[in-house]
């Protein structure tokens, strides 16, 4: 990979090459929309980046900042895409707990009003304002 590290990459490439974004249309558009930075520098798709450049994603309401290691032009397996970049992203933020959801046998017919303030009580919608 040899011929991969010389000169620089578009920033669009890059971000879609190390496994950032899952298309290079996506990584475009994060960087005409302000989305990306390098080096605290709002960038165009088209924008050169070099090894040690802090590039900055801002995807999926969650920010990454990576450092870039080595230029790659051509999308790589993950294994070597990890090795391209140093994370520096803060950690994501926990996963919410999964709601319960009610569920009812198929054919079991209209709820009495027991059944319904039974489900209203585990959606948490038992609660209503005074009038």
């Amino acid at each position: 990979m040899d011929a991969q590290d010389e000169g620089p990459v578009r920033v669009d490439s890059w971000i879609w090459s190390v496994r950032l974004t899952k298309t290079r249309s996506l990584a475009a558009t994060a960087c005409r929309a302000g989305h990306v930075r390098v080096n605290g520098e709002r960038v165009k798709p088209a924008q050169p980046v070099r090894t040690g450049d802090e590039v900055r994603l801002r995807l999926g309401g969650r920010e990454r900042i990576v450092v870039v290691s080595r230029l790659v032009r051509k999308r790589v397996g993950a294994p070597v895409a990890v090795q391209c970049y140093v994370d520096n992203s803060p950690p994501p933020p926990p996963r919410e707990e999964i709601p319960v959801v009610a569920v009812r046998d198929r054919g079991a017919g209209r709820p009495t009003k027991r059944d319904r303030r039974e489900l209203e009580k585990l959606q948490g919608t038992h609660l209503r304002p005074p009038r």
